[in-house]
């Protein structure tokens, strides 16, 4: 392709990131922005002033996805409707960069793998705590072979949100937040593991701690998610993730191999990375320890302006454009079958969870044959896509309970008054 890749993002708030990235980057131009908010629609048109580009806004997703000469769609409207989207847009021809999560229910799984093989387009995964400096480290590391096979993982994504409640779910009831199962959002805490080793997954066994009264306080039922995770050579990975109380909030990776280890530091030291590598004798070894700078694309990240997440937001969107057009960067992209392996991990561990923490089997969705007992599973906490497969919002059922209107009226007047919880 001899021009820039002329690419449109749904969800203008948390797409503000990925606006940013494309506004910047020489092989991308930013064409239109959706969002059925019309204040963040006048953010956006500001932000693209402010680097002397000309955007189409539109409030209507069907208006936007009929945009002439699109060639991708970021995805970043909310969590729970990623798919649905995504398959809408590779059917109308467009490539596809997903924001977390890949999928609401297995069905949706499915259908989307079924899309992005049927339409030939690229699909790609934005989980961008891959990219973080340490874990992104980690997965170039790892590709050395330098410390043997993976034998044990773990991924810990701890950030209490209580606080923030009103600015991100506005005090609506049906927000997809509180609607969150407690395994859910599992692919910041597991995804990294995935994506550095390539492993897939193949049997999930589910925990969710007590909910937190600050949060059903605040019209949330759920506690913190825990998935132990065996991949198809045997390696276990725990993953944990949700709102337990620390601050600041906790990103940490530990990957075990058979010559060595990897870890991480934790927020905000985000850059700290540590590598053990045994010599030929047992229990001698030596250690490397440094902070993490990622050398690729470097001089259009620092164009972005990108601070957001350590960073990180810049290379999901970078890494597509870079798949969409063949080049060496486009290596790191997540792909729709590991997203799919990141976030089915998630919808079965609640399951397990729900039957009291039995094993899961995880199916192998790149195989068409397995795909059928799937094709019609909607079961989620989301009356809407589930019908007559809802799950409760907590497997604590002892914390089942009716939360009166006045709680979310109260959330939404401090989302109004920019107050924190």
């Amino acid at each position: 392709m001899d021009r820039k890749l002329k690419i449109g993002v749904f969800g203008g708030y948390r797409g503000k990131t990925m606006i940013k990235a494309l506004l910047h980057h020489p092989n991308a131009e930013l064409v239109a922005v959706c969002d059925k908010y019309v204040p963040v629609l006048d953010k956006v048109r500001e932000t693209a002033a402010a680097a002397g580009v000309e955007v189409a806004l539109y409030e209507s997703f069907d208006e936007f996805i009929k945009h002439p000469e699109m060639d991708a769609v970021v995805l970043a409207n909310y969590a729970n409707e990623h798919a649905t989207f995504a398959v809408r847009c590779l059917k109308a021809g467009k490539h596809v960069l997903s924001e977390v999560l890949p999928c609401e229910t297995m069905a949706q799984a499915v259908e989307l793998i079924e899309a992005v093989e049927e339409t030939g387009l690229v699909y790609a995964y934005a989980e961008n705590y891959c990219y973080m400096q340490h874990t992104f480290e980690m997965w170039k590391r790892y590709k050395t072979g330098e410390i043997g096979e993976a034998v044990y993982g773990e991924g810990e994504y701890i950030h209490d949100c209580s606080a923030i409640w009103p600015s991100i779910t506005y005090g609506e009831r049906d927000h997809w937040r509180n609607k969150m199962y407690a395994t859910f959002y599992c692919t910041h805490s597991l995804g990294p593991l995935i994506a550095m080793t390539g492993l897939r997954p193949v049997r999930v066994v589910g925990f969710e701690t007590n909910p937190h009264e600050c949060m059903i306080k605040l019209g949330s039922i759920r506690g913190a998610g825990i998935e132990m995770v065996t991949m198809e050579n045997g390696v276990i990975f725990k993953s944990i993730h949700g709102d337990l109380k620390r601050e600041p909030s906790s990103v940490n990776y530990q990957l075990y191999c058979t010559k060595g280890m990897m870890e991480s530091g934790r927020l905000p030291e985000n850059k700290k990375f540590n590598i053990y590598k045994e010599s030929d004798r047992n229990c001698v070894g030596e250690w490397e320890k440094y902070d993490a700078v990622s050398d690729i694309a470097a001089e259009a990240r620092e164009a972005s302006g990108l601070k957001s997440h350590a960073g990180s937001d810049f290379y999901p969107t970078h890494c597509f454009i870079e798949k969409i057009l063949g080049n060496e960067d486009g290596q790191w992209s997540v792909d729709v079958y590991m997203a799919v392996d990141m976030g089915i991990c998630g919808i079965l561990a609640y399951r397990s969870a729900l039957a009291g923490n039995i094993p899961m089997e995880v199916p192998d969705l790149r195989d068409p044959a397995q795909r059928d007992a799937y094709r019609n599973d909607n079961a989620c906490t989301n009356e809407s896509i589930a019908g007559d497969q809802l799950l409760p919002i907590t497997s604590r059922t002892e914390y089942l309970r009716d939360i009166p209107d006045e709680v979310y009226e109260n959330v939404k007047q401090l989302w109004i008054e920019g107050k924190k919880a």
